[in-house]
């Protein structure tokens, strides 16, 4: 698919709390939900790393890095600081370790657009609005701006994309490679599990 050494970075270290529990180990066709998301990012990774929260104990699959922050529920952009200080790969995708149907050709497009070296992050359009995650980051411009956020008090993941030059992938574009729009498609509530 692309040909830039990636790193994944999934995030696991929120406090499922509209879930009312963990949703990351719930059952989605026999494996856990955090697998699934695993599983779809690693097909454009060459190392993937998990990232959960300071108290958790994780279960990851064989070749899994896991990190955990070095304090729990800080929020987003300090789980993904902690990723991308342990990254290996110039470039990196991140994703919620809540997303089981990502779709690795749209994953891939947001890698190809960081081969501009102008950019230092591509994300996608969904309504009108640019989403945090998926994305994909050029490592060496995204950990210093996301330092320098997490210094200031800055806990969301989108005030990284408007530090940095950021592409934003139009709908019609992405959706060529993803009709149904499941890589955007997250597990909040156990109703979603259903759906």
């Amino acid at each position: 698919m692309t040909d830039p050494t990636v790193t994944a970075i999934v995030l696991a270290g929120g406090r499922s709390r509209r879930f009312g529990r963990d949703k990351l180990i719930e059952p989605i066709s026999g494996r856990p939900l955090l697998e699934h998301a695993i599983q779809g990012v690693g097909a454009v990774a060459d190392e993937t790393i998990v990232v959960a929260a300071a108290d958790e104990t994780r279960i990851v699959p064989g070749g899994v890095i896991l990190v955990a922050d070095s304090t729990s529920f800080e929020g987003p952009l300090v789980g993904l600081l902690t990723g991308l200080r342990r990254a290996s790969h110039p470039i990196a995708v991140v994703v919620g370790g809540d997303m089981p149907t990502l779709v690795p050709y749209v994953l891939s497009a947001l890698v190809d657009r960081l081969l501009d070296p102008s950019l230092a992050a591509a994300i996608l359009e969904c309504g009108g609005v640019g989403r945090p995650l998926p994305g994909a980051l050029r490592v060496a411009v995204a950990l210093p701006a996301a330092e320098g956020l997490v210094e200031a008090g800055e806990r969301r993941l989108r005030a990284l994309y408007e530090a940095i030059s950021t592409d934003v992938i139009a709908e019609p574009t992405w959706r060529e490679l993803d009709p149904d729009g499941r890589t955007l498609r997250d597990i909040d509530t156990p109703g979603d599990l259903v759906r």
